[in-house]
């Protein structure tokens, strides 16, 4: 697979954002850049806000200030429909627990969002194959999520994350319910396919370690940017 060329700029940017609960700030005024394959790391104790900035990033949550674009496009002010719809087209999600769907089968799984979008079964379920090929799961894509290790589950959810070619790939905590060998085997195999598709990265987690072997790291503390390394372009 080729890497798609996105516009120049960033394929993804945050200005002033803002999230409250309540009369608490989860983010206080966060300027943030996404560029074209970048792989960030967002970390920072329990409460400091990293979680909300995913959420309000992939259109999960809604800021309560600010603006959030697109390659230049203005997503944050679209209804819950389109947002749904952006979700299902230019992002992909990979969470803590695979939350894969238990009744499918290991290619179904992956065929889903193409499925969703509107997309002929036997072109969903062979791109489907493809992307389980690629990440090291040839054989095993007619096997329910129950009959997988965890790291395998999760290499099923990094190819249903993957396999509409999403723009962005956000990431809560993908390691967080492995073991440190299969978690770190698990970061690459994202990484490597993200890259190889030209998606962006976006992971948060508390895994110091981990965080310190991405190429960009953001570190949030009450709802601000408390540090950024590796983010030449990144606005702080």
């Amino acid at each position: 697979m080729s890497n798609p060329q996105w516009t120049s700029g960033p394929v993804l940017s945050g200005r002033g954002l803002v999230k409250r609960y309540g009369g608490q700030y989860a983010l206080a005024g966060i300027d943030i850049d996404i560029q074209p394959g970048d792989a960030v790391a967002i970390v920072g104790p329990s409460g400091s806000g990293k979680t909300s900035l995913l959420h309000v990033l992939a259109g999960i949550l809604r800021a309560d200030g600010g603006e959030i674009h697109l390659l230049g496009r203005r997503i944050d002010n679209l209804n819950e429909k389109k947002r749904s719809e952006l979700r299902r087209t230019e992002f992909g999600f990979v969470f803590q627990s695979g939350m894969l769907v238990s009744e499918l089968t290991a290619e179904e799984n992956v065929a889903l969002p193409s499925l969703l979008a509107g997309k002929g079964r036997r072109e969903s379920v062979a791109a489907g194959r493809e992307w389980l090929a690629r990440l090291g799961l040839a054989g095993k894509e007619t096997r329910r999520p129950g009959e997988l290790s965890g790291g395998e589950a999760q290499r099923v959810a990094i190819a249903r994350a993957l396999t509409h070619r999403p723009k962005v790939i956000f990431a809560d905590e993908p390691t967080g319910a492995l073991d440190t060998r299969t978690g770190r085997e698990t970061m690459q195999a994202l990484l490597g396919a993200a890259q190889e598709s030209g998606a962006a990265v976006i992971v948060v987690t508390h895994d110091r370690e981990l965080a310190e072997s991405m190429p960009k790291t953001v570190a949030i503390r009450d709802g601000l940017i408390a540090t950024a390394t590796g983010q030449k372009r990144l606005a702080v």
